[in-house]
């Protein structure tokens, strides 16, 4: 079914038109719509339940309820317990249960092993009709404070994150169901009451008004009977009225700023009101995005990059949802650029689209791209689930991808141009310039000050609450009995991929999959060396993004015109260790594809305009790091538990003093020492055999100078900074980030996967680890922490990482802290039951998708590991003991041999650290 799914990926336009995924569509005599897809190219199963409410159903001074549900389903059913969803996830090897909110809907998904459909269907019923009276006002107060954990650590916690709120405020009245963010207000948050919430639920969450989607390997006829078993008593609600098409209103220009804490360089965004989602005129304005921003021929490019040299790119976008849709255009400038300068560089631009419009062969390349996306998106039973959910709901039928498509490919140059004189040219629009604090001088003029809630530090201002205490009320009656658990259906074989392996010419090695699910293939070329052969940091990566800048015979122009013309994706990056040539490409073109990538590795063109754009964009990028809290926090740890020169410290990107003294000598110097074929692996997996990919890369190595490369010795790290807590001040900041952790293993070294293992239920399993369930499931201290091992042949860390609550960053170290003293001695019998459940039941998911395949050939070509090391690793969790964890937890999570890095607010926070225990805090800033 996923073969013929997917057969006519990037085909052209004539048979496009024809495109259909084959689905099954029923209603229960309750309202529940359901559809079912089935594709038996791996035994696995998504299942998909989507409420058609989001924010756009909320009232004002009650915002944030959707959201809020979101949270609230996840977290106990009358039959499944507190926490069971998240218990049965990691018991049959879920992916994790998981969920979204728009502004039109709100989704529960996952991913898991075909033998644990039934165990989903009986979850997802019980959540939808023997939910809502397990919901206490402990359990509201405690999700209330993660969705506001949530808020800080993606808005007010992050460089640019009001601009949206300033935008819709301006774009929509007041009455209008966009006006508010998804997220919501703080302040309504803290207003909510149980009774309100309760009241939300009844009206929105019923049959009638959600639909299941049933993606992947299964029997329809025996879905078909569990769905109506566990759905069928679940009693229809209200009628649900559409909501009108409505669109924004904008009388007049509006420009509008905010003086960001986070933002290091100046932003400026207009936006316009436009048509809402499958609106015939939204299929242009998405063409009209794209050839406006993307790629050096871009009007927006050429004018603001390379004409004026105002910022490193700019962005088009088409925001469209069920009621309205906006266009907004963005960028970020240089630093201390004026924004009204590039308020004008914006109009010259414009004139130029004007002037010279969009030729067909440009409307053609952006077609081909929005295509291979669209199709994209649908690349695994969890993607297909939403896209037949979301056709269903908000186009009215599941089978709309066939006109989807249709309408994308139906696009002329005249209807590009039409809707911008419709919707843009001329027309009223929302300006806002978000500037660096203390910069108000860069705003657009004549902005007025936009109405931005900031949050206040008030240390104990939280209300305590008692989570988990059990809800007290009368169970929900049934006509079966809800609380056995179903069993697992037919045991399930997950076969290793069969792999091919060749030596090649002049040294270089080739691993390959045959996959003939999609006409396909995904390659990476892999040099060794990276960051190790660099004279300066950050010339491997600029190295990088030198090959993609031209070659002997094209320009950049030309050459990413050629290869998107192929409708493929080529990409060149650098890390620690290696360069790495990505490839995505047709079937049929893929000669042609990598006749592109011989010419990108084999003659760069090095040419001088564009190596200085690359150099101001990387310079421009690093500065915007600075402000973010999170890369801040990450860069620090690093440098205090590796050393600041070892090569795991050091950003790929480089630092504004280095980057300032590299030439384009200096990079082709790197060049010709980084880049010979011996130190090549070739990964490929696609709907090719081997031979044809051996002979499409000899063809490469044929012209490609033999030569060798020395990898220097690199040092063992060190750290004598453990033991101690680091503060990097980051005045009002509404979270304090927290990396805590210590130097580990390597990724190769034989404790390494056993390490994993034994931290599966500290911090690497989701909601079933004891970070989560202490400090957001139990107390509401964050919106999400984890730990986790990682490792390179070079060294390795085990980290902690989470944002929390500013004013209880104290209280969440000293929950941290207990926990990892008393991990080991408090493993059980019942963790590890659940640490091998998962482990072994998530194999089902190892090589559902393409990335998953190529992730598998590299760990078998850099560490030389042979195909059955999957397998040899179910050996080592089958064989796990309680003591064999207990010793891995005493040497690689002992909290005294950890660094504790704390990046938030010094004034408020830093005085109340010294009582955890590890002396007065040292300040970083």
């Amino acid at each position: 079914m996923k073969r013929l799914f997917l057969f006519l990926l990037f085909i052209h336009s004539t048979l496009s038109a024809q495109f259909k995924v084959d689905y099954e569509k029923f209603t229960l005599d309750n309202g529940l719509t359901v559809i079912f897809h089935v594709d038996k190219s791996d035994p696995v199963v998504a299942v998909n339940l989507t409420a058609h409410v989001g924010s756009a159903r909320e009232k004002a001074g009650r915002t944030g309820f959707a959201h809020l549900f979101e949270h609230l389903l996840f977290l106990e059913s009358e039959n499944l317990g507190k926490g069971g969803l998240d218990k049965l996830s990691a018991k049959i090897g879920g992916s994790g249960a998981n969920g979204s909110t728009s502004r039109d809907r709100t989704n529960y998904l996952q991913t898991v092993p075909a033998d644990a459909l039934e165990k989903m269907l009986w979850a997802e019923a019980d959540k939808l009709g023997w939910f809502i009276n397990t919901v206490t006002e402990p359990v509201l107060a405690k999700e209330k404070q993660v969705v506001k954990n949530e808020k800080r650590q993606g808005v007010d916690n992050a460089p640019y994150g009001h601009t949206n709120y300033v935008i819709d405020k301006a774009l929509y009245p007041e009455d209008h169901p966009y006006n508010w963010q998804v997220i919501g207000s703080l302040e309504d948050l803290d207003n909510a009451t149980l009774e309100d919430v309760k009241e939300f639920f009844r009206r929105w969450y019923v049959p009638n008004n959600v639909t299941l989607v049933v993606a992947g390997d299964f029997d329809p006829s025996q879905a078909k009977q569990w769905v109506h078993k566990y759905f069928d008593e679940i009693k229809r609600g209200e009628e649900i009225p559409k909501l009108p098409k409505r669109p924004g209103v904008v009388k007049e220009i509006k420009k509008l700023y905010h003086e960001d804490n986070f933002a290091r360089v100046p932003a400026l965004t207009y936006v316009w009101p436009t048509v809402e989602q499958y609106h015939p005129d939204s299929y242009a304005l998405r063409v009209l995005a794209s050839y406006l921003s993307n790629g050096k021929n871009a009007p927006f490019y050429k004018v603001l990059v390379e004409q004026h040299q105002l910022t490193s790119s700019v962005y088009a976008d088409l925001y469209a949802s069920e009621v309205a849709g906006q266009f907004s255009l963005s960028t970020r400038a240089f630093g201390g650029k004026d924004l009204d300068d590039v308020a004008s560089a914006f109009q010259e631009a414009f004139e130029k689209f004007e002037k010279e419009g969009i030729s067909e062969k440009d409307l053609n390349r952006i077609k081909a791209g929005q295509e291979r996306s669209f199709y994209s998106s649908l690349s695994s039973v969890l993607g297909k689930s939403s896209s037949l959910a979301q056709y269903s709901i908000f186009a009215g039928d599941p089978g709309f991808a066939t006109e989807d498509i249709k309408r994308l490919l139906a696009v002329s140059t005249a209807d590009v141009k039409r809707v911008y004189e419709k919707y843009i040219k001329g027309k009223n629009y929302i300006a806002t310039s978000f500037v660096p604090k203390g910069q108000v001088e860069l705003t657009l003029k004549g902005s007025v000050k936009a109405d931005v809630v900031e949050e206040k530090i008030v240390t104990g201002a939280e209300a305590n609450f008692d989570a988990s205490q059990s809800a007290e009320y009368v169970k929900t009656p049934s006509k079966i009995d809800r609380s056995v658990e179903p069993p697992y259906g037919k045991a399930l074989n997950v076969p290793v991929p069969q792999v091919w392996q060749k030596g090649l010419s002049k040294g270089a090695q080739a691993y390959g999959i045959v996959s003939t699910e999609v006409p396909l293939v995904q390659m990476n070329i892999v040099l060794k060396g990276g960051q190790l052969l660099e004279d300066k940091q950050g010339a491997a990566q600029l190295t990088a993004g030198m090959l993609m800048t031209g070659t002997a015979k094209r320009t950049a122009a030309e050459l990413e015109e050629a290869i998107q013309q192929l409708g493929s994706q080529i990409g060149v990056s650098a890390d620690k260790e290696e360069i790495r040539v990505s490839v995505v490409s047709l079937k049929r073109n893929f000669n042609a594809t990598l006749d592109l990538v011989k010419e990108i590795l084999l003659s760069p063109r090095w040419d001088e305009k564009e190596y200085q754009l690359l150099k101001s964009a990387t310079l421009a990028q690093l500065k915007q790091m600075t402000g973010n809290p999170n890369f801040l926090a990450t860069s620090e740890f690093d440098k205090l538990i590796y050393g600041k020169d070892h090569v795991l410290a050091k950003n790929r990107l480089g630092t504004e003093e280095t980057i300032g003294t590299i030439e384009l000598r200096d990079l082709k110097a790197y060049y010709s020492k980084a880049f010979v074929p011996s130190a090549v692996r070739v990964h490929a997996v696609g709907d090719l055999p081997q031979g044809d990919v051996v002979a499409a890369i000899e063809g490469i190595l044929k012209e490609w100078k033999a030569g060798t490369i020395q990898i220097p010795n690199v040092p063992e790290a060190k750290s004598d900074a453990v033991g101690k807590i680091y503060f990097y001040d980051v005045p009002e900041a509404k979270q304090s980030v927290l990396r805590i952790g210590s130097l580990a293993l390597k990724a190769n070294d034989k404790e390494y996967y056993p390490a994993v293992v034994s931290n599966y239920i500290l911090g690497g399993g989701g909601f079933a680890s004891r970070l989560t369930q202490e400090l957001r499931e139990g107390k509401g201290y964050t919106y999400g922490i984890n730990s986790g091992f990682f490792g390179s042949s070079l060294g390795g860390s085990f980290e902690i990482g989470s944002g929390v609550r500013t004013n209880v960053t104290k209280e969440s170290l000293e929950s941290i802290l207990s926990i990892l003293k008393a991990y080991p001695s408090t493993f059980s019998d019942q963790d590890l039951e659940t640490t091998k459940g998962f482990l072994l039941k998530s194999q089902a998911r190892a090589f559902e998708t393409a990335s998953a395949k190529l992730g598998f050939l590299e760990n078998l070509s850099k560490y030389g590991w042979k195909p059955t090391y999957i397998k040899d690793r179910e050996k080592i969790v089958q064989n796990m003991t309680i003591p064999q964890i207990q010793k891995l937890a005493s040497q690689y999570m002992d909290p005294q041999k950890m660094v504790w890095v704390v990046v938030g607010d010094a004034k408020t926070q830093c005085p109340r650290l010294k009582e955890l225990g590890f002396g007065e805090p040292i300040l970083l800033k």
